[in-house]
C-alpha cells in the first residue's frame, strides 16, 4: 500500500473547474449521450436523467423528447445488465440498444454520443462492448471511432486513478485494485492494477500496453489544450486512460474532451459512474431526505423491502450492521440450495413470497439469498447460477408486489438491483432523481408500471461504508425504534 498524500505529491495540485464551463461546452454541442449501463448503479451519480429497462425505438422515443427542464436531458441511461450475460449475449444486447437508439435518433433529430458505463472495479465485458459499439457505429453511420477512453475512477467510492495506475482508497493508503478481492471475481478477474497492462491482458495483446495513450495527472491538470493534445494522436479505437482523483479532475477532462471532438476526434467512453456527471457538467445532487422521497406522496403504512442479493465482503458487513441496529426488521431468505433444486424451488418460493408479505404489513423485510456464495469452476456456468437466483428474486418481488405494496424497495447489487428494476418492479421508463448517500446510493422515481408511486433505491455492493445501508433504510423507514 502506498500514502496517497506521498504519491500526489509528485503532481500538480488540483484545478477548479465549474459545472458551468461543462454545461456550456454540452450546450454547444447538441449532444446527447446514450449510457449503456451494465448494472444499475452506474446512476447513482447522476440526478434528474430518464432511465430505460427496455430499450425498443419508441422507449428512445420517449428518453429523447422527455423534459424536466427548459430542455431535453443531455444524457440517458440504458439498464443493459450485460454483466450477468455470457460474452455473445452481450454483444447482441449492445448491437441491440445502439442500432435502436439511432434509429430513434434519425427519426427525433437527435444527435448522439455513447458511453460504456462499467464497473468502477475494472469488471466487466472489455473490450468486447466498446468493440461491438465501435462496430455499429461504422455499419450504420460509416462512423469511425478513433479513441476509446477509459476512465474507471470512482472517487466518492475511493477508487482513483494515479500514474495510471487504478487504486482503492482508505484510511489515506491506496491499495492497487489487483490486491482486492474484486480482481479475484469468479467472471471477471484481473490480474493488472496499471491500465495500459489490464487493457493488454484483456484484449488478449491486440492492444499493446506501449500504445495506449496515457494522460496522466500532469496532463488532465495541465488545462483543455493540453488534454486534447495528447488524443489527438488516436485512431481506429486507440485505448485512452486517464488518471483522476477528484471531481475537478472529470471536469477538466470532460472540457478537454470536448474539444478533442470539436477539433474532429471521434471518441467512445468505458467508465465508472461519476464520469457522465462530470462530462455533462451537472453539479453533485445533495443527497435525498426522507421528506425529499416521500414528498406529495402517501406512502403506505407498513414497511419496506430491502432486497440483498451481493456476496462482497462489505455487503455482508452492511447487512450485519442493518441486522443488529433494527432488530424489528423480519428477515427471509432464499436458499440457493434449495433453488437449485427444480422440484423443490417452486414451493420454496411459494413459501418466500407468502412470508414476506405476511412480514410487511407490519415491518420492514429483508429478503436475502443464502450467504454462501455457490459458484463454478467455469465463468460461463457461475453466470447461469446467477441467473438462476437473480429470477427467484425476482419471482418473489413480482409476487410480493401483487401481494402487499411496500413502502419502498431497496435493492443491493448490481444484477440484483437490475433484475429488481425491470422484472420485479416491471419498471419500463424511470427518472433517477438523484442519490440517497452522496455520490454512492440512487433513487429512482418509476414512470410506470405496477411500481409507479413506490421509491426504488439501487444500491451497489461494493461501495460504501459499514452503516451505509442502515443510513439509507433509517431515512425511509417508518418501522424502526
Amino acid at each position: 500500500m502506498i500514502r496517497e498524500a506521498d504519491l500526489l505529491a509528485r503532481y500538480p495540485a488540483e484545478v477548479v473547474v465549474s459545472t458551468a464551463a461543462v454545461a456550456a461546452s454540452v450546450t454547444a454541442s447538441q449532444r446527447v449521450l446514450v449510457v449503456l449501463d451494465d448494472d444499475p448503479t452506474g446512476t447513482q451519480s447522476v440526478s434528474n436523467l430518464p432511465v430505460l429497462t427496455h430499450w425498443q425505438e419508441d422507449d428512445f422515443r420517449w428518453a429523447f423528447t422527455y423534459q424536466l427542464g427548459a430542455r431535453p436531458a443531455s444524457a440517458v441511461y440504458v439498464l443493459t445488465n450485460s454483466r450477468s450475460l455470457d460474452p455473445a449475449d452481450a454483444a447482441a444486447r449492445n448491437r441491440e440498444v445502439v442500432t435502436n437508439a439511432l434509429a430513434a435518433a434519425a427519426a427525433t433529430g437527435t444527435h448522439l454520443g455513447f458511453v460504456s458505463r462499467s464497473d468502477s472495479t475494472l469488471r466487466g465485458h472489455y473490450p468486447l462492448e466498446p468493440d461491438v459499439i465501435a462496430d455499429t457505429l461504422m455499419q450504420v453511420l460509416g462512423r469511425r471511432t478513433d479513441g476509446v477512453v477509459i476512465v474507471p475512477a470512482f472517487p466518492d467510492a475511493g477508487r482513483v486513478t494515479v500514474g495510471g495506475v487504478h487504486y482503492m482508497l482508505g484510511d489515506g493508503l491506496l491499495t492497487p485494485v489487483s490486491d482486492t478481492e474484486f480482481a479475484n471475481d469468479a467472471t471477471f478477474a484481473f490480474k493488472n492494477s496499471n491500465l495500459a497492462r489490464y487493457v493488454e491482458e484483456k484484449s488478449d495483446g491486440r492492444f499493446r500496453a506501449e500504445d495506449v495513450i496515457v494522460l496522466d495527472l500532469t496532463i488532465v491538470r495541465g488545462g483543455t489544450s493540453a488534454i486534447a493534445d495528447a488524443v489527438m494522436g488516436a485512431e481506429h479505437s486507440t485505448p485512452i486512460v486517464v488518471d483522476a482523483v477528484t471531481e475537478n479532475d472529470l471536469r477538466a477532462l470532460a472540457l478537454g474532451l470536448a474539444e478533442a471532438e470539436s477539433r474532429g476526434k471521434e471518441l467512445l467512453y468505458r467508465v465508472g459512474p461519476p464520469f457522465v456527471r462530470a462530462r455533462i457538467g451537472q453539479d453533485e445532487h445533495q443527497p435525498l431526505s426522507g421528506a425529499d422521497v416521500f414528498a406529495g406522496a402517501t406512502p403506505p403504512s407498513g414497511g419496506g423491502l430491502i432486497v440483498v442479493g451481493s456476496h462482497v465482503g462489505v455487503t455482508t458487513r452492511q447487512l450485519k450492521i442493518l441486522t443488529k441496529r433494527h432488530p424489528s426488521a423480519t428477515i427471509v431468505e432464499l436458499d440457493v440450495e434449495s433453488l437449485a433444486d427444480e422440484s423443490a424451488a417452486p414451493a420454496h418460493v411459494t413459501a418466500t413470497v407468502d412470508a414476506v408479505v405476511a412480514a410487511l404489513a407490519d415491518n420492514d423485510v429483508v429478503l436475502q439469498t443464502s450467504r454462501l456464495l455457490v459458484k463454478a469452476d467455469d465463468a460461463t456456468e457461475s453466470l447461469r447460477i446467477a441467473r438462476s437466483v437473480s429470477a427467484a428474486v425476482v419471482a418473489v418481488v413480482k409476487r410480493t408486489l401483487a401481494g402487499r405494496a411496500p413502502r419502498f424497495v431497496i435493492a443491493k447489487g448490481g444484477i440484483t438491483s437490475s433484475d429488481v428494476a425491470a422484472h420485479g418492479l416491471q419498471i419500463r421508463h424511470g427518472l433517477v432523481r438523484g442519490p440517497m448517500l452522496p455520490g454512492i446510493v440512487s433513487l429512482w422515481q418509476p414512470m410506470d408500471g405496477p411500481a409507479t408511486g413506490i421509491p426504488y433505491v439501487v444500491f451497489a455492493g461494493n461501495v460504501g461504508d459499514d452503516e451505509s445501508l442502515y443510513d439509507v433504510v433509517t431515512k425511509l423507514s417508518n418501522t424502526l425504534s
